[in-house]
């Protein structure tokens, strides 16, 4: 070792806030193998029930969710464009796309909410039921938690200086979006198309 280098003057440097993506990484891959494991409960009770669909029920209305799905997944984009205004340094941008976010993800929710009113079954109407109320639920709960992060990071933004150093909390809120954008892709091709 070179005797002219002090051992306490090395420091141990560290990305934290890559070992912070990493762990949020790692967070979203196990919430994937939740969901994994509903799609193929679910696959696997439609492919072996003879009587799916609960009594009086013929299947699913499909063109308000259609639309439901358009804003939701339009939304990723919108979240994107808040997170390059960031990138940019344009509060005033980032604050406007990220409220048209918001706006988007309580639509989509408000629209699930008025669906179920609307259903002619429950989540005790046999097994369809209960894996239809169980899945879109717990989606829901997901896109409620996106929708408060959101709110979080909108309200941090008007902390003076907050986001010059450090962007972690909006791109792990924004890969957090897209995460649920992409399982609610999937659950509307495997609930209302494949009916």
């Amino acid at each position: 070792m070179d005797s002219s280098i002090n051992p306490h003057q090395l420091q141990h440097t560290h990305d934290e806030e890559g070992n912070s993506m990493f762990g949020f990484v790692v967070f979203l891959l196990s919430e994937s193998i939740i969901f994994l494991s509903f799609f193929a409960g679910y696959i696997l009770y439609k492919s072996t029930t003879s009587d799916w669909l609960p009594p009086g029920v013929s299947g699913l209305e499909i063109k308000a969710p259609a639309i439901n799905t358009v804003i939701l997944v339009s939304s990723s984009f919108v979240i994107y464009l808040a997170e390059r205004a960031l990138h940019r340094h344009d509060l005033t941008k980032f604050r406007l796309y990220l409220l048209a976010t918001i706006a988007m993800g309580s639509y989509f929710l408000l629209g699930q909410a008025i669906e179920w009113r609307s259903l002619e079954f429950g989540f005790t109407s046999g097994v369809f039921g209960g894996m239809f109320y169980l899945l879109t639920g717990f989606h829901g709960l997901h896109v409620l938690a996106g929708i408060l992060l959101q709110i979080i990071i909108f309200v941090r933004s008007f902390i003076p200086g907050n986001y010059n150093s450090s962007h972690f909390g909006v791109n792990a809120t924004s890969l957090f979006w897209h995460f649920v954008d992409v399982i609610w892709i999937i659950l509307f091709l495997l609930i209302y198309i494949w009916q």
